[in-house]
């Protein structure tokens, strides 16, 4: 695969006004304004191949957001070398929209008093897609993403899980190759969520259009993403697949047992780390090694009424916290 987007050392630097206490530093201040550097994001570097499927982690406040931002070309980069698609994105941006598109949950593309199949149409004729192709991809996606009735509903009535698909739906009409998605499940429901996962997936599947995601949510990681760069104080941690993070950074398991009645005098192994007891059910935690696992066994098996026994890792946010 061919690599799509290549960022090396991207910088953005804001201005920030310096807020005086005291009346006399504050008319000061309005007639003479003193200003400070706030370093937003700071020689980020990484590259991104052409349909895959990749996940832009930090805490909430490093920059997500802004690098996104300027990968789109809305922000200027203080200093960068930047390369999407062959297009510098603050640069040829005029040209270079045709080819992408970036959904930002608290910003929408959408009308508020026109109905989503209005702004649909309109899409098809700014991004220049033939005539004869604008209806057939638009019901094409309207049917794969569910949304027939609602598509004639004023945007101001829908909900935001409603809302959100539409978004997407408008983001696909020009087939574009690279979709910035900026925590695009935020505040649906499991079910919609889960929906707008398993589309996400199969348009990258059926079309090969690049996923550049960022989300605390991270089931939608785990669930769309196959690649994941995790960055904090502007360093990259990792960058590289779920396998391997799981693989590399897994430190406990739980383990879930149920009893055919709960033991009286049960007696858990010193590291073992009990979470919940409830009727005949424990739960506990215990190091991962092959040999804490033989131990566990060899104890509930040998001395204990077992009826079941499930193992599972940790959620991937306890794993991802080890970074930060």
């Amino acid at each position: 695969m061919n690599t799509i987007i290549k960022v090396k050392d991207l910088n953005k630097t804001f201005k920030q006004e310096v807020k005086k206490s005291g009346i006399k530093d504050k008319l000061f201040s309005f007639l003479k304004p003193e200003y400070k550097n706030f370093v937003a994001v700071s020689n980020i570097s990484f590259e991104v191949r052409e349909g895959e499927k990749i996940a832009f982690l930090w805490p909430n406040w490093a920059g997500k957001s802004t690098t996104i931002k300027m990968l789109t070309g809305i922000l200027h980069p203080t200093s960068w070398e930047v390369n999407v698609m062959w297009f510098v994105p603050s640069k040829d941006r005029e040209k270079y929209v045709y080819h992408i598109w970036a959904v930002f949950w608290q910003i929408s593309r959408l009308w508020y008093f026109l109905t989503p199949m209005d702004s649909f149409e309109l899409f098809g004729k700014l991004f220049d897609v033939p005539k004869d192709s604008i209806m057939p991809r638009i019901d094409y996606l309207i049917e794969k993403f569910d949304i027939g009735d609602i598509v004639n509903l004023p945007v101001r009535k829908l909900s935001l899980g409603q809302r959100m698909r539409c978004e997407i739906v408008a983001s696909l009409i020009h087939k574009p190759k690279i979709i910035f998605l900026d925590e695009p499940t935020i505040w649906l429901d499991i079910i919609a969520k889960q929906k707008l996962r398993e589309i996400i997936n199969e348009i990258n599947k059926e079309e090969g259009t690049t996923i550049f995601l960022t989300s605390h949510d991270l089931w939608d990681v785990e669930n769309i993403c196959k690649r994941i760069i995790i960055i904090n104080h502007w360093k990259i941690l990792y960058d590289w697949n779920l396998k391997e993070l799981r693989r590399n950074y897994i430190k406990t398991k739980n383990i879930r047992v149920k009893f055919e009645s709960l033991p009286e005098d049960f007696k858990p192994l010193e590291f073992m780390k009990i979470k919940k007891i409830k009727d005949s059910f424990v739960e506990f935690e215990i190091p991962n090694s092959k040999d804490n696992l033989a131990k566990t066994f060899e104890l509930l098996t040998r001395d204990y009424e077992v009826e079941d026994i499930t193992i599972e890792d940790p959620d991937i946010e306890e794993i991802i916290k080890e970074f930060y």
